[in-house]
């Protein structure tokens, strides 16, 4: 006895140094003389959860309960479901655990958190909640109460909860950026502006171009609103192309406030934005150090901060700030949509490494495709678009996508549609930006932007919303798109 309570201390140790595989050697080895070592069982079966082995651990922590029930395995058990996204299971074992140690913190966070993870809202917020009668400034609760509501849209009560945290804590910068988000989807940008500085998508630009130009950063202030009619102003992307269009309406009034612009936005929207701005230095690869020079600098998405703008002025320039190559667009007439069609553009996925959420099933689309005297046009790019080898046996979409270098191209071809239909991507802000109409597909859980009253589009005139009632409906977006379309007498849609 005295040789396996040396082994598992050994065990133990090693375990906690987080050396698995040699921990799980003794705890082997100790079961191979003493099988029916609860302690050993329930250490085991951490190690394999600490591998992501999880059918190993449960097992192994079940042998433990069966022969100890007590809240300690059970707990550990309670774990194992959690990371198997066993959410029920989860609940059950910790309201059991709850009948015992009713006040237990872990056991009422991960209750809570299970409910959250199963979109049992209410339930979830009655937990966090009894965790805040016992913790009263706990801050993982604020936290997750606060998105829960943000979620839901309920975005006066999230924003309720991240002051709760910024009241212990002004600088955190969760609470500080996701408190930024809440305002400004509650269109209120006087507030929102300020906090949004604070986002991590700024301190990436802005230490990125302080390791490329790090001679020109230093010499240069971050400019802060000021007129400085003698002087150069450095602007650079950050986040995704979409937000670079979006915002690039800002860059007409930046100039008023200094003799020149150098723009860097990323590599793919230099010729479009060349294009539509030729009193700019738009930067169309990346220079040397030597080559550039500037005064100021400001990350572009501060752009609206910066000039003063709030949700009274900022929605400026809705459409036609952004408009086509004249030839290339008569070249994608040419050879592409010569035809008396209403000519539709659709496209279903963006970058996944932001958001899996905003990604359509291309087969939803195929609703829309019995719409008569219509044509359809794919503007998927890259990843996403070999899903248009799933239905193009069945219907006749034209493939864009691959013919497009750059949104330069992306615009030429966007001149020749009727409609675009697409979710919350790229394409959307350079059709709204050119004035093309446009119907955007939302998720349920969707972007700051469009703000809360979706019956309209505070950015573009062009745009109409439309938004999952449920997670995952995109059908449900689909009936809505196709009645409309029906309804408003766009096209004839065929009776079946």
């Amino acid at each position: 006895m005295a040789e396996i309570s040396s082994m598992l201390k050994e065990a133990l140790e090693l375990h906690q140094n987080n050396n698995l595989d040699e921990a799980q050697e003794i705890y082997l080895k100790i079961l191979e003389n003493d099988p029916k070592n609860a302690e050993a069982l329930d250490f085991l079966g951490l190690v394999f959860l600490a591998k992501g082995e999880f059918n190993k651990a449960e097992d192994y922590i079940k042998k433990a309960i069966d022969l100890n029930p007590n809240n300690y395995f059970c707990g550990n058990l309670a774990k194992v479901y959690f990371h198997k996204k066993e959410f029920n299971k989860t609940i059950d074992m910790y309201k059991l655990l709850l009948e015992t140690d009713s006040n237990n913190v872990d056991y009422l966070f991960n209750l809570a958190l299970s409910y959250k993870n199963i979109q049992e809202h209410n339930l979830a917020i009655e937990y966090y909640n009894k965790l805040l009668e016992i913790r009263p400034n706990m801050y993982e609760a604020f936290f997750n109460i606060a998105s829960i509501y943000f979620d839901l849209g309920e975005t006066d009560l999230a924003i309720k909860y991240y002051n709760k945290i910024l009241e212990t804590d002004p600088d955190d910068n969760e609470a500080t950026y996701f408190i930024a988000l809440a305002y400004m989807k509650n269109r209120e940008y006087s507030k929102g502006w300020k906090f949004f500085e604070n986002r991590l998508c700024r301190k990436s630009a802005v230490m990125t171009q302080e390791h490329t130009y790090p001679n020109l950063m230093k010499k240069a202030k971050l400019w802060q609103g000021e007129d400085v009619p003698d002087k150069t102003i450095y602007t650079y992307y950050e986040a995704g192309f979409g937000d670079v269009l979006m915002f690039a309406r800002y860059l007409p009034l930046l100039q008023e406030k200094c003799k020149k612009i150098v723009l860097k936005p990323q590599q793919p929207l230099s010729k479009l934005l060349k294009e539509n701005f030729p009193n700019i230095d738009v930067m169309e690869y990346f220079n040397q150090e030597k080559d550039v020079d500037f005064d100021y600098h400001v990350p572009l998405l501060s752009l609206p901060y910066t000039l003063g703008l709030d949700e009274s002025n900022m929605f400026i320039f809705k459409e036609g700030y952004l408009k086509s190559n004249k030839e290339r667009a008569d070249f994608y007439r040419e050879y592409f949509f010569n035809n008396d069609k209403f000519k539709v553009a659709i496209k279903w996925q963006g970058n996944t490494q932001y958001d899996w959420d905003r990604v359509i099933d291309i087969n939803s689309f195929t609703k829309l495709f019995g719409i008569e005297n219509t044509k359809f046009y794919s503007f998927q790019t890259f990843d996403g678009s070999e899903e248009l080898e799933k239905i193009n046996k069945d219907y006749d979409i034209a493939d864009i996508g691959k013919t497009l270098e750059n949104f330069s191209d992306t615009a030429a071809a966007i001149e020749n549609m009727d409609l675009v239909i697409c979710n919350d991507t790229s394409l959307v802000h350079v059709a709204a930006a050119m004035g093309k109409p446009c119907y955007v597909l939302l998720p349920y859980v969707y972007n700051w932007r469009w703000h809360k009253d979706l019956s309209h589009c505070d950015w573009y005139d062009s745009v109409k919303i439309f938004r999952q009632k449920s997670p995952g409906d995109w059908d449900g977006v689909f009936d809505e798109i196709y009645d409309y379309m029906n309804e408003s007498n766009i096209c004839k849609v065929t009776k079946s």
